[in-house]
């Protein structure tokens, strides 16, 4: 790799003979360039961001919906990493067994994704977003899963590097810092998330999230950990309530350019360009994010009016709807037990849904038990996590 700016870093010759590079400290220097064209993208974006922000507070349920968003997150993160597992693969399994552990590797790799995004919510409640409350959350993250051996929950102890598979420290495509540049760089980027400042959130967030991709301080889940950042911070600073921006959706539809961009600005202190790609991803997911909300509060109010014509006094109706808001898949025997009703009972109210359209029988072959879909609600959720080959 060869440089053309040393404005984002600089490239030293390491004893053991390797080239590695050195991050300079953030902010950038020179300061970054707010032209025109960043100024509205970034007004854009706050606007948007803000309407987002907004929706949580006319949805009927918005801690279903922020649970449904994190799902999709986890996935959409876990498939950027070449993970091969669905949102229907994540739904179908049952809400209580998200906090047990789960066998299948793929989805146990998103279901731990939902987990340390969970338990850093919470922590944040009393700690500061700091390196160690980083490292407990990748502890989590990496938990039984693909780089678990990976010394999960601790920054790297020996050289990583970036690449083509097979590739080696001197062929690779980026090497990040050596160890004890590393923990020099990840000080500096501590001590830059808790300053005040005047840079704009959303430009100082997009500075932090590159920096610490450009540092690659973990042996593995790197990228899984600084997506998760992004929306720790955004929360921290009170600018989302809630976790609802899902980035990796867009990340994940403009793969190449995210890479590039980030390879950019290491090459030439592009801060610039790699800022606008962000704030437009900002803007992009807000806007699918808060139509998708849209889409859903006008579903719920369409089949709650129609089942309220044929309720005739029987509230199993309406709890059945509001159950399949959380859990969109299942069978009469879960429902029977979710909702505490015979099994008969159970049959007789999904066989309505399903003559209603509200479900549908989505069973697999040889399947004993026969599975139902709330298919609308699904189709609005699983935009964007197609698995792409």
């Amino acid at each position: 790799m060869k440089l053309e700016s040393n404005r984002a870093g600089t490239i030293i010759n390491t004893t053991t003979g390797y080239r590695a590079f050195v991050p300079a400290k953030l902010p950038p220097s020179p300061e970054i360039n707010i032209d025109s064209e960043m100024q509205k993208l970034l007004s854009l974006a706050d606007r948007k961001l803000g309407r987002l922000d907004g929706i949580t507070q006319i949805l009927p349920n918005p801690e279903l919906f922020v649970a449904m968003y994190v799902k999709k997150e986890a996935v959409l993160s876990a498939q950027i990493e070449g993970t091969q597992a669905s949102l229907v693969d994540v739904l179908n399994i049952p809400t209580e067994d998200m906090a047990e552990d789960y066998s299948q590797n793929d989805v146990k790799e998103v279901v731990n994704y939902v987990k340390a995004m969970y338990w850093g919510m919470e922590k944040l409640n009393t700690l500061p977003l700091s390196l160690r409350l980083i490292r407990e959350i990748h502890k989590v993250l990496l938990k039984d899963v693909r780089g678990a051996n990976k010394n999960p929950g601790e920054f790297r102890k020996t050289q990583n590097w970036i690449g083509p598979q097979g590739c080696t420290l001197n062929t690779a495509t980026f090497v990040p810092p050596t160890v004890d540049e590393m923990e020099k760089a990840m000080g500096d980027l501590e001590q830059f998330i808790y300053e005040e400042d005047s840079i704009p959130a959303l430009i100082k967030i997009a500075l932090i999230h590159a920096q610490f991709e450009t540092i690659h301080p973990f042996l593995d889940g790197n990228g899984r950990m600084g997506r998760l950042l992004i929306t720790f911070w955004l929360c921290q600073q009170e600018i989302l309530s809630e976790p609802l921006l899902y980035l990796s959706y867009y990340f994940k539809q403009n793969r190449t350019e995210y890479y590039d961009r980030l390879m950019s600005v290491r090459i030439k202190g592009d801060w610039e360009g790699w800022i606008k790609f962000f704030l437009k991803g900002v803007a992009d997911v807000s806007d699918e994010a808060t139509e998708s909300a849209k889409n859903i509060i006008a579903l719920r109010t369409h089949y709650s009016a129609l089942l309220f014509e044929k309720d005739k006094g029987n509230g199993n109706y309406a709890a059945l709807l509001n159950h399949l808001f959380e859990n969109p898949i299942v069978t009469k025997k879960s429902i029977s037990e979710s909702l505490e009703i015979s099994l008969p009972t159970a049959g007789t109210i999904v066989d309505l849904f399903c003559d209603m359209g509200i479900l549908k029988d989505v069973t697999p072959d040889k399947k004993r038990y026969k599975v139902y879909e709330f298919k609308e609600y699904i189709n609005i959720l699983e935009k964007g996590t197609e698995i792409i080959h």
